[in-house]
C-alpha cells in the first residue's frame, strides 16, 4: 500500500477522471496544485507487484492524459504506455519503475514546453517573427512568453517530493528519467540541461525541433543547437534518447535532428548514454509513438549484462 495512503493525505485530491489501464493499477490526483504553473491532474502508473519490497525508479511524463487510455483522449489515441512497460518489465534484466503523467495545461502547453533560454538567445527580431508565427497558429493569444522555466521548478521542486513521499521510489538522479514527444521532447531535453543532478536520462520522441510548423527561415532550431553546445549535461552519467519519422510533423525534423546529433558527438555522447532512430514511413502521433515506446524505456531502464 502506498506510503500516501499511510499519512491519510489522498483525501486532499479530488478524484480525477477514470483512466482504465490493462496493466498495472492507476492512482489519480486531480487539481494538484502548484504555487509555480496552474493546477493540472497527474496520474501515477504502478506495475502488477507493486510492493514496498521494492525501490522504483521513476519516469516523468508530460501530455499525460494522452498515455493510457485511448477512450479519454481527444483523437482516440494514447501511447498505452501501461501495456507496453508492462511486457517490458517481465524481463528479468530491467529497473522496476512507475510512470508519473503529468496533464499538460492544453492553454499554455506551448508556453510551459518551449525550453525558455533557447527562446531568448533569439535576437528582438527572431522573437517577433516567432511571437507572431504562433499567435497565428493559436499557440498564444498574445505576445509568445515561453514559462518552462517555472514548469521545470514545478516539477523539481513540488511534484517529485510528492512522488518520492508517496510511493516506494529511489529518488536518486540515477533512478529518475523524464520523457515526452514533440514539445513534450523540447522540455523533456531541457529538463536534463537544466537539472542535470535531479535527472538521469531523458527520452525525446519526436522533438520539435522546429518550435513553430516551418523549417523555412526559422531561427528556432539553431537556437536549441546554441543553447546544447553550452549546456547538455555529462555524458558519464546521463542519458539521451532522440526519434522522428518523416511523415506530417515528423517530416521537419530530419535537417535539425541531424545537426544536433553532431553536437552530441563533439559533447562526448556515444551508443553507451546516447540513441537517435528514424523510423520511415511514421507520422507525429500517439500511435507512432506507442509502436517504439519500447525502444526508449529500454535504453533508459535495462541493466548491463
Amino acid at each position: 500500500m502506498m506510503k500516501l495512503l499511510l499519512f491519510g493525505l489522498l483525501s486532499t485530491f479530488v478524484k480525477a477522471q477514470e483512466i482504465k489501464v490493462n496493466t498495472g493499477s492507476i492512482e489519480q490526483f486531480s487539481n494538484f496544485k502548484s504555487k509555480y504553473v496552474a493546477p493540472r491532474n497527474i496520474n501515477v502508473w504502478l506495475p502488477d507487484g507493486y510492493s514496498s519490497h521494492t525501490k522504483y525508479a521513476v519516469l516523468y511524463m508530460h501530455d499525460g492524459q494522452m498515455l493510457f487510455d485511448p477512450s479519454t483522449t481527444w483523437n482516440k489515441q494514447a501511447w498505452n504506455v501501461d501495456d507496453v512497460s508492462g511486457d517490458f518489465l517481465k524481463q528479468k534484466n530491467t529497473q522496476q519503475f512507475i510512470i508519473v503523467g503529468i496533464w499538460n495545461n492544453p492553454e499554455m502547453r506551448h508556453q510551459e514546453y518551449f525550453p525558455e533560454k533557447a527562446f531568448n538567445l533569439l535576437t528582438p527580431e527572431q522573437n517577433e517573427s516567432v511571437s507572431s508565427e504562433l499567435e497565428k497558429k493559436g499557440k498564444s493569444k498574445n505576445k509568445f512568453v515561453p514559462i518552462s522555466n517555472l514548469y521545470l521548478k514545478f516539477i523539481v521542486e513540488e511534484l517529485k517530493p510528492f512522488i518520492d513521499k508517496s510511493f516506494y521510489t529511489n529518488p536518486k538522479q540515477s533512478h529518475t528519467f523524464i520523457a515526452g514527444s514533440s514539445m513534450g521532447g523540447l522540455i523533456s531535453l531541457y529538463a536534463i540541461c537544466e537539472y542535470p543532478t535531479v535527472f538521469g536520462g531523458a527520452a525525446c520522441l519526436s522533438t520539435h525541433w522546429t518550435g513553430t510548423y516551418t523549417i523555412q527561415n526559422n531561427p528556432i532550431p539553431d537556437s536549441f543547437a546554441n543553447y546544447l553546445k553550452n549546456n547538455l549535461p555529462k555524458p558519464s552519467n546521463h542519458k539521451i534518447y532522440f526519434d522522428y519519422g518523416d511523415l506530417t510533423l515528423d517530416a521537419l525534423y530530419k535537417i535539425p535532428q541531424e545537426k544536433i546529433d553532431v553536437i552530441m558527438q563533439e559533447k562526448g555522447f556515444t551508443e553507451k548514454n546516447w540513441m537517435t532512430k528514424f523510423f520511415p514511413g511514421k507520422d507525429h502521433s500517439e500511435n507512432s509513438w506507442q509502436e517504439r515506446f519500447v525502444i526508449p524505456i529500454s535504453f533508459l531502464f535495462q541493466k548491463k549484462l
